[in-house]
């Protein structure tokens, strides 16, 4: 049994050699339960249950020094990411976070903003710092990795690598239907910064669904981002940019929904209204995009679940799964608000 301390005592820390013993249980099953190890499978769910309430109750802290030492393991994985407080990579992490906490894993963060020295100057010193794995965010891998590695938004085949997708052509075709739907036929385009790792992907799927559709792509109506800016900035001059053409659009499909925001804003100080005058759809359905007024319109993919299945997929190949996807298709989803609506009949 454990013993208690009398008041003024300092109480001593709870080993799992303690909690085994107060449970008439192996040291070895103990440790199994609460570290969420693979041989934990075949222990009872009853059993599970008792292991954890025990810990709870006796206030058990895994020596997290000593578990190193002991299995010559760091359980620490690096996350590599472009930014880290923007609307696309903080629900991610966010996800990898919630993850690996739960499974008593450490991570380490780094961000390259695109910076090629930097990038292979921060993997390396992941490496030194004992990472047995990695996660990048936005970020292009171009060579087989020395560790397990995957890729959130990775569209390049690469030795090593898991790749986690979203399905650009299936994301397009559910944006321009709708557009289509709504009688929308001349459509603008804002394509994303050639550095972020979805924008070529997700254009040639667009092109390629557009022309199945029957949708004509303007190149006039087509701007190109070159700017690397984590606020509705992002969108605002190149939105001025289109209308300043003075060529006729009622709907606009930006990038995603941060240059989305700003689109609305340049839309409105040239006295147009959204969505009557134009529509605008958006792409990612950040925390903020049900907010804005108007709701936006968007192409929903679930970031804080990538985060998820990319920290489980690591997980498992350095816990021993030897076989591991190359690529891990997540669906995306249309969410329909309050930007977007039938063409006008004078249009």
């Amino acid at each position: 049994m454990v013993q208690v301390k009398k008041p003024g005592q300092k109480p001593e820390a709870v080993t799992l050699k303690a909690v085994a013993q107060h449970l008439g249980l192996t040291p070895g099953t103990v440790s199994a339960v609460l570290n969420d190890s693979p041989s934990a499978r075949s222990i009872p769910q009853e059993t599970k249950n008792r292991i954890r309430a025990a810990a709870k109750e006796l206030n058990y802290r895994p020596n997290f020094f000593a578990r190193t030492l002991r299995n010559k393991r760091t359980y620490t994985i690096g996350v590599i990411t472009e930014e880290i407080g923007d609307s696309y990579s903080s629900p991610i992490i966010s996800g990898i976070e919630q993850y690996l906490r739960e499974r008593n894993y450490f991570f380490l963060t780094v961000v390259h903003r695109h910076d090629l020295a930097l990038l292979s100057r921060y993997a390396q010193l992941l490496v030194e710092r004992g990472v047995e794995g990695l996660i990048t965010v936005d970020t292009t891998v171009q060579d087989a990795p020395l560790l397990p590695t995957v890729a959130i938004a990775g569209h390049k085949k690469v030795k090593g690598v898991t790749n986690v997708v979203l399905d650009h052509e299936q994301a397009a075709g559910l944006a321009l239907k709708h557009l289509k739907d709504l009688g929308h036929e001349r459509i603008a385009f804002m394509k994303g910064n050639p550095l972020s790792s979805d924008s070529q992907d997700r254009w040639e799927a667009i092109c390629r669904v557009a022309s199945q559709m029957g949708i004509s792509i303007d190149p006039e109506l087509a701007v190109q981002i070159d700017a690397d800016d984590p606020t509705p900035m992002l969108g605002y001059p190149f939105t001025k940019h289109l209308l300043s053409k003075h060529k006729p659009f009622t709907a606009l499909f930006a990038y995603n929904d941060i240059s989305a925001i700003g689109a609305i804003r340049a839309i409105r100080e040239q006295g147009l209204r959204v969505p009557e005058d134009i529509s605008v759809m958006g792409f990612d359905d950040i925390p903020g995009a049900a907010f804005h007024s108007p709701g936006l319109t968007t192409v929903r993919q679930p970031l804080n679940r990538m985060g998820e299945m990319a920290a489980q997929s690591l997980l498992e190949r350095i816990e021993g799964k030897k076989d591991y996807p190359v690529e891990i298709a997540v669906e995306p989803e249309l969410v329909i608000r309050e930007s977007t609506a039938p063409v006008a009949r004078s249009c």
